[in-house]
This record gives structure tokens, C-alpha cells and sequence, in this order.
């Protein structure tokens, strides 16, 4: 048997014991301790790191399954036309347009010959040759600087300053890099140190965004739950993370505390009160903050405002600007942008010690850089068209045409799902997501536990068989006992969203009609 060929499971046990498993690296490689004859001459056979194994990203598993079942029941019929992955906040693929003025000003920086093309705004073209004059060669294929390149940075850092009403910057406390999720690793290496109950505790939102829990496990860190409050609209309350570090202490020594604002999965904006109580918890227990800002564009809800960490710390005065430590971070990924497979992004680093900095440049130097395309995109986007240059008009244009997009389908999303008995939503605040509790019959949850699965697993995988509709199950996320909820995405173009949406509906009547 081929390696290929080996990767299929050869009955419905074997899927039940691998959906159940959410587990990449068994899925994905047929677990390498499984013994298959056909790996027999690899080194990594006999075993490879518990930490890798018990890593998983279960964001993307649930397409990984579906493509496995796909492939080997080729020929059946099913009973939709397409699949709509609800399930990842992939914006372009899922129908969202790119910015034009960032496309045209990559397209001149991948090609320069095209600057003598009249077809390109001037405003394109001159910031094209910015970004190409600050890469070596005056090429973006070379190599940058592993911080990143200084004038993106730099650019970077104005910024925040205009983001942040005025609070001063330092270019050398930004950090280019691969994605946010490059930063948000980087930084827990940095962190992770000790064994036993000396080692290094992280606290995380529950529910979560895998990236956290899968990094830590990774590095083999203790992850340290700390619950959002459902009935409070996904709110953080400081006494669940007073019990959560309390308890931590006794096994480990909790060094961190990474805050999702917007939130992924569960939508939520963060009040400015409840930043601030946050930095005061943080100072009192002498925890490194990760504040974690990606969707920061991403605002609908009436009331409510982003406000970043580095703002309000610096406004509540030296008492805690001057002593806490906080890393935050943005991306090119989300947003009205959507550029995921650019992987742009940066960090700020506020009150770290010098040397703990170079030893901070020292473990990003080890992947030489982050991309350059993605570095000179995140440039584009903390330095758009200005008003009264040439592409000003139409960036303002399409970008609003998005957000307030995304603003209907929010909105959407909460009212279709809230009609529904069994089905409980709470207000999309922002990001690009709901995260909806579901009622699951006793009946389903018996059937789903014979086969080894999560409740919300079997009622994910069951609407997938029947509607296409790919979601991920919040299992996956993490979610209070007894609770079940599923991930979605409010990304498909509005028409085919209302199509989603309706399909959801009518699967969970049929679904619970079935297992009542």
C-alpha cells in the first residue's frame, strides 16, 4: 500500500476515531506511530514530539476531513451543489474584492517595468518606488532586515501615533512580521521557561482562537483557561480572572495574559473599562500582556468603539505606562483587507527590558525575515492614499463598501439565527464571526459519545453530509461543559450568506425533529 493510498480510512470507524481525534498531525501524516509498513524507512516511524502531536488548529480540520471523505467516496452523489466554507475568515476567498491602490502599488513592486505604465495612478507609482528604494537591490525579492524594513516601520509607528491620539512611538519597538501569528509565537517562545510548578502558565479566552492553545502545547506550556461570559454578551469579567490565576498558581507560574479584543471566535468589542481593569489586573500579578488587535477595523455594533491596550495604558498614567509590559498586534489579514496569503503583519513592544529586546531580535533573526511583498502591504495599509492624492477617492470608496458589508451581514447573521428555537446568538460586536450557542437533543449527544465524538463535532460533521454548509464545531474553541456552540463566518457575499443562513435554519429543525 502506498503512503497515498494509506491515508484513507477503510471504514466509518476509522473516521469516527479520526474526527473525534483533532488531531493534524495524526490525520494529516496517518499517525506516525500507526506502524504503516510503508513508513518503515522514515526516522520519525518510531515516534515524533508529544508536543506535536497534541498541537492542533481545529479551525481547518473539519475542510481536511471533508476533502478526505470526498476523495474516497468518489462518484457518490450529494445531496447539494456546492460546499460553502463558513468555517475559516479567509475574506478573499470567500468573494471579498482586494483594495485596488494596495494591488496596483504590489503589482508596480513585483514588476517594476510597469512604473512607465500610464495605466497606474501617480500616487501608485511613487509609493511603489518608496518601498522598492527601502529593499536591497531595489528588489522585494531580497532579504529585509529581521526586524523588517526601517521605513515600513517607521510608517508603522506614525501610525499608532494617529491611531492612538498622539501617544509617541518608537519605531524600535515595531517588529515586522509574518502575520500576527508569527509575533504571537515569537513572543511565547520568549516567554516559556521553567518546569514543573515553576513552569510557564499562559491564561487564554475561553472560547479561544486554536492559534493560542495550539502554541502552547507546541512549547509545552500550561494553558490557564479564563472564561467569557455568555450571558453578558461574551464579556471578560476580572473576578473570572482572578479564580483562574489563583488557581493556576498552585501547578504553575502564570506569566501571561492574552486578550482577543475584537474577539475570535465570539465577536465581542471590549469596553474601555474593562481595558483598563484588565491593565490593572495585569500589574497586579506582574503579567506580561498580549493584546491581541487584528480585527481592530472590524467594529459594527452601535455603542461600541475599539480602543487599543497602548492607548489606555498610556492615558491611565505612569503608574502602569511605565510598568507594564504589553506586546499587541495587527495584521493584513482581516480587517477591511482580507489579505491572508500576503502573511503582513507587525508588534509593538512596550516597557521590555533592553536585554530581553535583543534577545527577542535574536530568536526573529532565526527566520531571517517576514516576507517583503507582505511587509511592503502592511506598509500600504498604515499609510493608505491621503485626501487630494489621485487614488484617495476610490480607496474610501471600497473600503467602506466592505466594512459596511460586513456591518449587514453582522447584523444578519444575529436576526436569522435568533429566529431559529434551539439556536441562541449574540450580538456580532465585530470581527468576522458568530458563535452560536445550539441545543443539541440527548438523544444526538448519546449517539455522538458512542461514536467518540464532541456533541457539536457529530452536529457539524452531520450538516456538512447534508448541506454543504462547513462549520467548525466550538468544541474546537473551547466552551463552558454542558454548552455547545459552532463557529461561523459572516464573510460569503450577502446573498449567498441569506442562502447559508437559511440552510443552517432548516438542518437544525430537521436535525433536532430527528434525535427528539
Amino acid at each position: 500500500m502506498g503512503v497515498r493510498e494509506s491515508c484513507f480510512p477503510k471504514s466509518e470507524l476509522d473516521w469516527t476515531n479520526q474526527m473525534c481525534c483533532l488531531d493534524f498531525c495524526r490525520v494529516s501524516a496517518c499517525s506516525f506511530t500507526g506502524g504503516f509498513s510503508a513508513l518503515s524507512h522514515c526516522v520519525l516511524t518510531s515516534g515524533v514530539s508529544s508536543m506535536c502531536l497534541r498541537a492542533c488548529f481545529s479551525v481547518w480540520f473539519t475542510v481536511l476531513l471533508f476533502i478526505l471523505r470526498q476523495r474516497s467516496q468518489l462518484g457518490m452523489k450529494k445531496p447539494f451543489a456546492e460546499v460553502i466554507k463558513a468555517n475559516i475568515g479567509d475574506a478573499h476567498a470567500m468573494g471579498q474584492q482586494p483594495i485596488t491602490f494596495f494591488r496596483q502599488v504590489l503589482a508596480l513592486c513585483s514588476y517594476p517595468e510597469l512604473l512607465s505604465d500610464s495605466t497606474f495612478p501617480e500616487d501608485a507609482k511613487s509609493r511603489a518606488c518608496r518601498i522598492l528604494q527601502s529593499c536591497g537591490g531595489n528588489s522585494m525579492g531580497s532579504y529585509s532586515a529581521s526586524q523588517g524594513i526601517d521605513s515600513v516601520r517607521q510608517d508603522v509607528a506614525r501610525y499608532i501615533e494617529r491611531r492612538d491620539g498622539g501617544v509617541a512611538c518608537d519605531p524600535d519597538n515595531i517588529y515586522l512580521t509574518t502575520g500576527a501569528s508569527d509575533g504571537i509565537v515569537t513572543m511565547l517562545k520568549l516567554l516559556v521557561c521553567g518546569e514543573g510548578t515553576t513552569r510557564t502558565g499562559v491564561m487564554i479566552p475561553i472560547p479561544q482562537y486554536p492559534l493560542y492553545s495550539a502554541a502552547l502545547a507546541e512549547l509545552g506550556a500550561v494553558q490557564i483557561n479564563y472564561f467569557l461570559n455568555e450571558e453578558k454578551c461574551w464579556s471578560l469579567d476580572i473576578t473570572e480572572l482572578q479564580r483562574a490565576v489563583n488557581e493556576a498558581r498552585q501547578y504553575c507560574n502564570p506569566r501571561a495574559l492574552c486578550i482577543i479584543n475584537p474577539g475570535n471566535p465570539t465577536g465581542q468589542v471590549q469596553s474601555r473599562q474593562c481595558i483598563e481593569d484588565v491593565i490593572r489586573f495585569a500589574a497586579k500579578e506582574r503579567l506580561f500582556l498580549m493584546a491581541d488587535e487584528v480585527y481592530q477595523d472590524n467594529v459594527y455594533a452601535e455603542g461600541c468603539q475599539f480602543h487599543s491596550f497602548k492607548k489606555v495604558l498610556f492615558e491611565m498614567g505612569p503608574e502602569y505606562a511605565e510598568t507594564v509590559e504589553l506586546a499587541s498586534f495587527h495584521s493584513t489579514s482581516k480587517c477591511y483587507m482580507g489579505e491572508c496569503g500576503f502573511r503582513g503583519g507587525y508588534m509593538e513592544i512596550i516597557n521590555m527590558d533592553d536585554e530581553v529586546k535583543d534577545q527577542l531580535t535574536k530568536l526573529l533573526s532565526v527566520r531571517l525575515c517576514p516576507p517583503v511583498p507582505g511587509q511592503a502591504l502592511m506598509d500600504l495599509v498604515v499609510n493608505p492614499p491621503q485626501p487630494g492624492e489621485p487614488s484617495y477617492g476610490s480607496f474610501i470608496k471600497e473600503r467602506t463598501a466592505t466594512l459596511s458589508a460586513l456591518a449587514e451581514k453582522a447584523k444578519l447573521t444575529e436576526q436569522v439565527l435568533n429566529t431559529v428555537q434551539g439556536i441562541s446568538c449574540n450580538p456580532v460586536q465585530g470581527a468576522m464571526y458568530s458563535f452560536p450557542r445550539i441545543t443539541i437533543p440527548e438523544k444526538a449527544v448519546k449517539e455522538a459519545t458512542e461514536m467518540g465524538q464532541q456533541p457539536d463535532m457529530f452536529y457539524c460533521m452531520k450538516m456538512l453530509e447534508e448541506t454543504g454548509i462547513c462549520l467548525v464545531p466550538g468544541s474546537g474553541f473551547g466552551q463552558k461543559d454542558g454548552t455547545y456552540h459552532f463557529r461561523m463566518t459572516i464573510l460569503p457575499p450577502t446573498d449567498k450568506l441569506k442562502i447559508l443562513l437559511n440552510k443552517v435554519k432548516e438542518f437544525h429543525q430537521r436535525f433536532t425533529q430527528q434525535y427528539s
